[in-house]
């Protein structure tokens, strides 16, 4: 068939049934703005900018600084859970209780920074999260979390999750081919480098900070053994993006399941809260006195 024959198939075909139609007196609808049939697509709102949160503590650059992150928020309220009367227990309620309990406790101790990645009940994009740590230059970020076991509510404890070494392979990678042309990491220059030489820095330097968070998550479950309880081997990895800063040491901390009545009773109790805050903050005192004292060492 020619391109001619076709080309008039195409539009005498058409004409033809319109004029068909139109001499039995059948009506045929043709699209028109508002019809039902006109499909509706509800766009995803786009990012709000990234927003840097005040430091609360000492005026000191010098003084160490931790950013508190509470999981969740807004319209993603996290793991759900429900008493037997049917009250209903939201994770990013808990987290956000949480981390202004840490918070309050690390303040009153003093001699430390603190900043909080979200301080009510707002969205926060996830690549937000550790970007503020980054970007606030932190000596150390923890993602507050709580769990859920589903229709299990006998399963319970606190776990702490630093980043896999897959992971972290992966996001060295992925980050060096992004930010190559950044200044320096952990004190490890990257400018100007080649893509294979900056992922090999990169990894330099997320080696150092996991090897920092992994000695955090221990103090942790040291500290915490005998005020919390823990799942059997509380310690974790995983592929977890908000652990991705390779600069920052990084730890997630999963509370507890909000699908476990003891658990929950102890998160969502002043009382439960100020058990959680005095163990994350003598950990975390903790750590920066080691490192003081590695530092210190060092010199």
């Amino acid at each position: 068939m020619s391109y001619r024959t076709l080309l008039l198939i195409l539009v005498l075909v058409p004409a033809a049934l319109l004029g068909g139609a139109r001499a039995l007196g059948v009506t045929i609808p043709v699209p028109q703005w508002g019809r039902d049939y006109v499909l509706r697509f509800a766009l995803a709102e786009p990012e709000a900018k990234l927003e840097l949160p005040s430091v609360a503590g000492p005026d000191d650059p010098a003084r160490p600084l931790v950013v508190i992150d509470a999981g969740h928020g807004g319209r993603d309220p996290g793991a759900i859970g429900t008493d037997p009367d049917g009250k209903r227990f939201e994770e990013k309620a808990i987290t956000l209780a949480l981390a202004l309990s840490l918070r309050d406790e690390l303040l009153r101790q003093g001699g430390i920074r603190v900043a909080l990645t979200r301080a009510d009940d707002r969205i926060l994009p996830l690549s937000y999260r550790p970007e503020i740590a980054r970007q606030l230059e932190a000596d150390l970020f923890i993602s507050i979390h709580a769990d859920s076991a589903g229709e299990k509510d006998d399963v319970s404890g606190a776990s702490i999750y630093t980043l896999s070494n897959d992971a972290s392979s992966e996001a060295a990678a992925r980050f060096a081919s992004r930010e190559n042309d950044a200044d320096r990491l952990n004190g490890i220059t990257i400018e100007g480098e080649s893509a294979a030489v900056s992922t090999i820095l990169v990894e330099l330097s997320q080696q150092r900070t996991q090897e920092d968070a992994l000695a955090f998550a221990s103090l942790v479950v040291r500290e915490g053994e005998a005020a919390l309880a823990f799942v059997p081997q509380p310690r974790r990895a995983a592929a977890l993006a908000v652990l991705r800063a390779p600069d920052v040491p990084s730890v997630l901390f999963e509370s507890g399941f909000v699908t476990n009545r003891t658990d929950r009773a102890r998160l969502t109790t002043a009382e439960g809260r100020a058990q959680y805050a005095g163990v994350l903050a003598r950990a975390i005192r903790v750590y920066f006195a080691r490192r003081g004292e590695n530092s210190n060492s060092g010199n």
